[in-house]
């Protein structure tokens, strides 16, 4: 039960999702955790459902005076932290021909303008020693139709993570990626009607060779490892997909 006791975490995008399961596990281990979102809605379920236990802030991660305040927020609330975990994000699934200037902005500012920003503000608040976890994607990986944007944003922040850890590596500061591919959440990661959402998670079924999604529980257990458990890594990309980049189903 005391597994994290004394650490301080912050989760981008926290509020639902594997976001949320990631501070949901930080919490019983007995975190410390900030945790942020966008959405009134579920901002508030947050609140409810982790009550005390967690700070929970509304932050626009595409809108720089949001990250700045949440920068003061964090050394306010958490001084130094231990682990980041860059998870806010944006995906809508469109052929490339219909995508809208405001899709790729959008897609752009949430996902890479973003988790750049976050980085820049926050990493001075990781104790040396600590560790920061981006969520990419195994769309950065081939080419999936309809997620062009979203692919290319996301490749973006793999390379991110690289460089970053080429950078901290001197504060002796782990930096990397967790990738996955279709998980359970609520949204299943798209801005998509509820029609497309279940074709979307049809799909995933039928091609991830362990024939099933992948659960938010799973994902954070990837962030966790690679946060506090993977101390010899740094500048890597760990794939929770069931098998879909690499096994032939």
């Amino acid at each position: 039960m005391s597994r994290f006791a004394g650490k301080k975490a912050v989760i981008s995008g926290g509020t639902h999702g594997m976001g949320l399961a990631v501070a949901k596990a930080l919490l019983a281990g007995g975190a410390e955790v900030l945790l942020t979102g966008r959405d009134g809605k579920n901002l508030e379920a947050a609140r409810q459902e982790l009550g005390e236990r967690a700070h929970v802030v509304a932050c626009d991660v595409a809108d720089l005076a949001d990250v700045r305040a949440l920068g003061e927020q964090v050394k306010d609330k958490l001084g130094e932290v231990d682990l980041v975990h860059v998870n806010a994000g944006y995906a809508k699934l469109e052929p490339f021909d219909v995508v809208t200037e405001e899709t790729y902005d959008r897609t752009f500012a949430v996902n890479t303008k973003g988790a750049f920003f976050t980085t820049q503000v926050l990493a001075p608040l990781v104790r040396d020693g600590g560790a920061i976890v981006f969520t990419t994607s195994i769309a950065n990986v081939g080419g999936s139709a309809g997620m062009s944007v979203y692919a290319g944003a996301k490749s973006a922040v793999r390379s991110f993570a690289q460089v970053f850890a080429a950078e901290l590596v001197g504060r002796n500061i782990r930096v990397n990626a967790v990738s996955p591919g279709f998980i359970d959440t609520p949204s299943m990661g798209v801005d998509a009607s509820a029609q497309e959402r279940q074709e979307f998670s049809e799909v995933g079924d039928q091609i991830t060779p362990m024939k099933r999604h992948g659960t938010p529980e799973e994902v954070a257990a990837a962030v966790l490892y690679l946060g506090f458990d993977a101390t010899f890594t740094t500048g890597q990309e760990l794939v929770v997909d069931g098998g879909l980049v690499v096994v032939s189903g």
